[in-house]
């Protein structure tokens, strides 16, 4: 199973100082997911990216990342390869685009393979995949019913509806947990496994996300089933409810055996 790491805050934070090593671990060695890493890191107004399409625990570029990385925004994958079962870099979270006039970032646990054909036959494009999984059709299709609802000063509800209304589309054609930024925000979507820890550090609010918590402190809270949080600079401005119809997997489908 791919797991997700999201974190926000007023203030940046060392990579050392988060439980990224953790995360790192996950990538093959204390969890299944040996087909790639990535994390992506705000720096000024963009992304930096840094990936591999290898096991993140034997890796010593995210090994070396998680020692010089200073971010206030982080977003970050370790990927078990199901939508295609190939781990090339171009198939490994998380993903970029330009869009909105922003840059954003996205990486997704899950399957929703037929996002892939609908997003192809989607007029409205605003981004095409670099890479060949369902993740980042799902990604490009967000972003093309979120362009032209974009905020303006004053419109930030409305954009945020709109994501709601789409990311429970999509979900009900699979299993749809993401983490998406526009630089500025941090999104998770909990369709069934999400995990949160809010907290205060020097009078500043924080927040981590994971698919599974990273402590055993039981400081960590679930996300209710199709649960949409919002977070800006580690404080939640918002929190929206969806209804997806119950996840259907490709075995339901396909008559295919797959988790």
């Amino acid at each position: 199973m791919c797991q997700l790491f999201g974190w926000s805050s007023k203030a940046p934070r060392s990579g050392r100082s988060l439980p990224l090593a953790e995360f790192r671990a996950r990538g093959g060695a204390t969890a299944d997911n040996p087909d790639g890493w990535g994390v992506s890191w705000r720096v000024g107004d963009a992304f930096l990216l840094e990936r591999e399409p290898l096991p993140g625990c034997d890796s010593a570029q995210f090994e070396r990342l998680i020692e010089t990385l200073q971010s206030d925004l982080i977003v970050a994958h370790v990927r078990k390869a199901r939508f295609p079962p190939i781990n090339t870099l171009n198939n490994t979270h998380p993903f970029v685009h330009d869009c909105c006039a922003r840059h954003w970032a996205f990486a997704h646990n899950g399957m929703v393979p037929d996002i892939v054909a609908l997003e192809a036959a989607n007029d409205g494009r605003v981004c095409r995949p670099e890479g060949q999984t369902d993740s980042e059709s799902a990604f490009c299709h967000l972003m093309s019913h979120v362009t032209g609802h974009y905020p303006t000063p004053g419109a930030e509800t409305d954009w945020l509806d709109v994501l709601r209304v789409v990311s429970e589309q999509i979900a009900g054609h699979g299993k749809f947990n993401f983490l998406l930024s526009d630089g500025e925000h941090l999104i998770a979507y909990g369709h069934d496994r999400l995990h949160f820890l809010e907290s205060t550090d020097d009078r500043r609010e924080t927040v981590l996300i994971a698919t599974e918590p990273l402590s055993d402190d039981g400081r960590w809270t679930e996300f209710a089933a199709g649960e949409l949080r919002i977070y800006r600079a580690g404080a939640r401005v918002a929190r929206l409810s969806t209804n997806p119809l119950p996840a259907r997997t490709v075995q339901d489908r396909q008559g295919m055996k797959h988790e």
